[in-house]
């Protein structure tokens, strides 16, 4: 599984963007990835999985967090390269959440601040994001022998938010 990555707290539009926060947001979120993959793959037995943890920004965007959701959205790019060129001895897919509630989301989520930047419950059709307990399961699931015919997938625990966007 990998599950990592940073999240500038700060709002920056891209033309503000500093290059010392491009790269460090890419080093931590997309090039670790690639070295992860890299170290991990010759040891993955036939038959094996990789899971990746994107959040929904990589497949919408999210303004202000451009480097972010570039980042997760090249996550998924790697995620379906590599269903390809690792089938069939190894499946790939990504889980994207809509922002579980855990520690660094819940200042963003507690009633005084809508979710996203400005992103209402109401544009989640579900009106709810996944509860941190809610997560490891899906993770389980796409590890597992039920999901053995997935690859490059993205299974996506929004709600249905991207579904609004």
């Amino acid at each position: 599984m990998i599950n990592h990555g940073v999240w500038p707290a700060d709002d920056v539009p891209v033309a503000k963007m500093t290059d010392e926060q491009w790269e460090s947001t890419r080093r931590a979120n997309l090039d670790a990835v690639i070295y992860v993959c890299r170290a991990a793959i010759p040891n993955i037995k036939e038959g094996g999985t990789i899971v990746a943890g994107v959040l929904d920004r990589g497949q919408r965007g999210e303004a202000f967090h451009a480097d972010y959701a570039a980042t997760k959205g090249a996550v998924i790019s790697i995620t379906k390269s590599l269903a390809v060129e690792l089938a069939p001895k190894i499946t790939i897919n990504c889980v994207a959440p809509g922002g579980s509630i855990r520690k660094c989301h819940k200042s963003r989520w507690n009633g005084k601040r809508e979710r996203g930047n400005g992103r209402s419950k109401r544009t989640i059709p579900l009106g709810r994001i996944a509860s941190a307990e809610e997560l490891p399961g899906r993770f389980s699931f796409l590890s597992s022998p039920l999901a053995a015919t997935f690859t490059g997938e993205i299974l996506n625990v929004n709600g249905g938010s991207v579904l609004c966007g």
